[in-house]
């Protein structure tokens, strides 16, 4: 296969094509009877899968153009965060948030609701202003909240149906500083003191191993100007990458090597400019599903998935990651309906996942949740409008955008044709 996604576990025909001017996506866009736009491939569902033809636009030139007030920017769709936050900071500049990669391209990114955590912060969708969208008919056309609204309205997250994104103008903040601590502390003192820890952190977040009862917690707060950390991660992977081929040899000791683990010491502080403590290395392969539950049903739900894994002794190897999101006005995020809980699971790439992930997906479910578009999950037509109540709406502006289906493959037709 000529692509694949980051785990390896999507993949596809098509040769990914790399333009280096508008005329030569143009041109693509064109001739090309089927197309989709691909960033880092970071996305575990075949969001980006063609056998006809994939493009990046990650080598279009472009410039950050910086509005007057400099409370927005305007800036190529195909540029990393990683590149793009870089590039802010040398102006003075920010985004808002991040999540723990950065990879990812910016267009991208909000095209799936990617998000960071912030009880008061939205997913990187919401900073969105505006975009130079290509169309089938290689055009370009900007949308934005006055011009063609309703298309800008699907565009926010629009899963790349709505056409190629050339530029995207988001919400920007001067540039500002970060301070990481990490401690060891158990899952329910964590569940009791979450609100006092929202009310004294920027960004509050935990990991739990499923087999564990202790938990580590990061927290980020804002702190005065410093230099960049030495370190480019949160937590150092060679020794969690020597028990996961531990418990990929022997899954049966898994929940005993998770108990090992977190007997030791998780205690460390970084500082750093924010767009350096944002993210961190993960370069161990695994598989993903996310739910965004109700935020009042978080805990609930977390208790409940390691409740089950523990009766069925399940080899999940990874941690779940416990983040919170703020509601947003999107017609397709799942963050639509209020704030929530943002619960992932993880599994080692090299370990079967597909069985368990369902088993917990029905447990997110009963609790109201709604996945994150790019992580695993089996959402349904049917599913779609029960949790989407615009997603009809939203069909009517991308069969305007594109009505002979040019930017959908066999996975969003069967959702969104």
């Amino acid at each position: 296969m000529s692509w694949s996604n980051w785990s390896g576990s999507v993949t596809a025909a098509a040769t990914v094509q790399g333009p280096q001017s508008l005329d030569q996506l143009a041109n693509i866009v064109r001739t090309a009877s089927n197309i989709r736009a691909v960033g880092a491939g970071h996305s575990f569902m075949p969001l980006c899968a063609s056998d006809i033809a994939i493009v990046s636009v990650e080598d279009l030139p472009g410039d950050i153009i910086v509005s007057a007030d400099r409370t927005s920017a305007r800036v190529p769709a195909g540029r990393s965060i990683k590149h793009l936050t870089a590039e802010l900071f040398s102006m003075g500049l920010a985004l808002a948030n991040q999540g723990d990669v950065n990879p990812q391209s910016i267009a991208g990114s909000m095209a799936t609701g990617t998000h960071g955590t912030g009880r008061d912060l939205g997913s990187l969708s919401t900073l969105a202003r505006g975009f130079a969208l290509m169309g089938a008919d290689g055009e370009v056309r900007w949308c934005d909240g006055q011009s063609r609204p309703d298309l800008f309205a699907a565009q926010r997250l629009s899963l790349g149906m709505f056409g190629i994104a050339t530029e995207v103008e988001l919400d920007v903040l001067p540039a500002f500083y970060l301070a990481e601590t990490i401690v060891k502390m158990p899952l329910a003192q964590i569940r009791e003191q979450f609100a006092s820890l929202e009310a004294l952190h920027r960004h509050v977040e935990f990991f739990i191993f499923p087999h564990a009862d202790l938990a580590i917690v990061k927290t980020l707060s804002l702190t005065d100007p410093c230099d960049p950390p030495a370190s480019t991660s949160d937590m150092e992977e060679a020794g969690f990458r020597r028990i996961l081929d531990l418990g990929a040899a022997a899954p049966v000791t898994i929940p005993m090597l998770q108990k090992q683990m977190m007997r030791g010491r998780y205690d460390s502080r970084r500082s750093g400019p924010a767009y350096t403590i944002f993210p961190s290395d993960r370069t161990i392969a695994f598989e993903e599903m996310e739910y965004e539950v109700p935020r009042a049903a978080g805990f609930d739900a977390l208790y409940e998935a390691i409740d089950w894994i523990r009766r069925k002794r399940l080899p999940i190897a990874f941690p779940f990651e416990f983040r919170v999101v703020a509601a947003d006005d999107i017609w397709m995020s799942p963050m639509h309906a209020g704030p929530v809980a943002s619960i992932s699971m993880h599994q080692y790439a090299r370990m079967k996942w597909t069985a368990a992930f369902a088993d917990i997906e029905a447990i997110f479910k009963g609790h109201g949740g709604r996945p994150h578009w790019a992580k695993r999950h089996t959402l349904t037509r049917e599913c779609v409008d029960a949790l989407y109540p615009m997603a009809e709406r939203y069909r009517d502006v991308r069969r305007a955008a594109d009505p002979e289906g040019k930017f959908l493959n066999p996975y969003l037709a069967e959702l969104f044709s």
